[in-house]
């Protein structure tokens, strides 16, 4: 359990959702809080670079079959005018075995923005599709909606690759690299990627990440500079966490 907390910790970091509970865990209902410095989302920073509380909840059936929810606090829906300050995913999917070394997990997950007011929309769902072998996971998920907000963005795409490395001692080094593709909006496709050490104190989950994005620049401007403050959000730095399961 202690080494599946500090995965669950180390993805909190990177962005990578869900974050669901092993079949195996004697409780099939967990929850989740954690705090900070930065919620980064496939690199891209959701709260103009500054910090967010988040917490969630999930049920893994034995058979495979999982649930969850998870919230966040965000800015940058606001920044761009509208009115939300959380983002509420929803998911649920089936995860299994190819073979022993061979695991395999596929879903679909909604982002939603209540009350948002903006057009158009920014409420994405996508599906998704990952194959683990030993500490290595290859995801990719697809929308089947407008992108986070991209005008004509359905079927935009994410594809990622993160490992899990035990180093010892109640520690875990996760490395990772994505490519998120916009639909019709290549301006604003990229490259992030992340290396992530967690450690397990007492049942407290603390890490810290490297993390950034390869983001293009239009007009002399990152593609995803805040709109509050100028500042690029995909900027490479440091985002430090604490995470308690329960």
């Amino acid at each position: 359990m202690k080494k599946t907390l500090l995965a669950l910790a180390a993805m909190t970091v990177v962005g990578a959702l869900p974050t669901v509970a092993h079949a195996e865990d004697a409780n099939p209902l967990s929850f989740n809080l954690s705090l900070t410095s930065d919620y980064r989302y496939r690199g891209i920073s959701q709260t103009r670079l500054k910090p967010a509380l988040q917490g969630g909840a999930d049920y893994a059936h034995p058979s495979g079959f999982y649930v969850g929810t998870w919230l966040s606090t965000i800015k940058w829906i606001k920044d761009f005018g509208g009115g939300a300050d959380v983002e509420w995913d929803i998911y649920g999917g089936y995860k299994g075995e190819i073979s022993k070394d061979l695991g395999y997990d596929v879903g679909v997950l909604t982002y939603q923005y209540p009350g948002h007011d903006l057009n158009p929309k920014p409420t994405t769902t996508e599906i998704y599709g990952a194959l683990t072998y030993g500490p290595a996971t290859l995801k990719y998920s697809h929308s089947v909606t407008n992108l986070f907000g991209f005008a004509d963005s359905k079927n935009s795409g994410y594809l990622d690759l993160t490992a899990n490395f035990d180093a010892g001692n109640g520690i875990t080094i996760t490395p990772h690299i994505g490519y998120q593709k916009v639909s019709h909006n290549s301006d604003f496709s990229y490259t992030d990627y992340a290396v992530t050490v967690a450690k397990d104190f007492s049942g407290f989950l603390l890490s810290a990440a490297i993390v950034g994005a390869d983001t293009k620049e239009i007009g002399g401007v990152k593609a995803y500079a805040s709109p509050a403050n100028g500042k690029d959000l995909g900027k490479a730095g440091l985002v430090v966490a604490v995470k308690k399961v329960f």
